[in-house]
């Protein structure tokens, strides 16, 4: 591939994607940004909401590229990881996975990465660098949104393992993507929009957490949040 393919961005490179994630709305919106083939090279090959559906889509499609959310129903994006590591590990045309996700937690970086992914980036970015991520996962490198490499090479960096935190380990993934909103000050309008859930949903969400943590407020979960630096 020539340096001056690369610079075009259009139909003289091609790559076959896949989209995971669980809120049509966001995948039809980065169908729209990204799916049109003739400008941007990106075929959108296939959909899934879950991880059974995922695993199924990506077998059969055998795409190049991966756009895979964190928290999926069935076990999320590490299961998904996990169930498709042979295809990543073929000799011939692997496919690759790049994590796309709201979360910019250590642990959600770390965990999807140590599953196999070539990088990680957060919904905040725009449809030209996503494009440009996805051929560059497509050529074998690794991509990040700026100071998500930092967790990666931090944890690669140490020889012992994370410290398991129990209480943190109660909650279910959705539960630990509302938790750190709450903890940096979002409303919960603010996270019903961010998430694409209802506000009812956001508040059985916040009482869940509160009864597994044992807390009784808002003030008392952002606490707990900082001391553990998910901030």
């Amino acid at each position: 591939m020539t340096e001056n393919t690369e610079a075009t961005g259009g139909p003289e490179r091609r790559v076959r994607v896949v989209l995971v994630d669980d809120h049509r709305m966001f995948r039809t919106g980065v169908q729209a940004e990204i799916g049109r083939t003739e400008e941007t090279g990106v075929e959108v090959v296939g959909e899934a909401a879950d991880v059974d559906q995922a695993v199924t889509v990506i077998t059969a499609t055998r795409p190049e590229v991966v756009l895979l959310d964190v928290h999926l129903p069935g076990g999320g994006g590490v299961e998904v990881l996990r169930r498709c590591a042979p295809l990543m590990s073929a000799a011939e045309d692997p496919v690759r996975f790049l994590a796309l996700s709201v979360s910019d937690a250590a642990e959600d970086v770390i965990g999807v990465i140590r599953g196999g992914a070539r990088g990680y980036v957060t919904k905040t970015i725009t449809g030209t660098d996503l494009v440009d991520s996805v051929f560059r996962v497509q050529e074998g490198d690794a991509v990040f949104s700026p100071r998500l490499a930092g967790f990666v090479l931090d944890a690669f960096a140490s020889t012992d393992a994370p410290p398991v935190d129990e209480d943190l380990d109660r909650l279910t993934q959705r539960e630990r993507e509302v938790l750190r909103l709450i903890a940096r000050g979002y409303a919960y309008k603010e996270i019903a929009k961010q998430l694409f859930i209802s506000v009812k949903t956001v508040e059985s969400h916040v009482s869940a957490v509160l009864r597994k943590l044992q807390l009784s407020n808002r003030h008392e979960l952002t606490r707990w949040a900082t001391a553990r630096r998910l901030v």
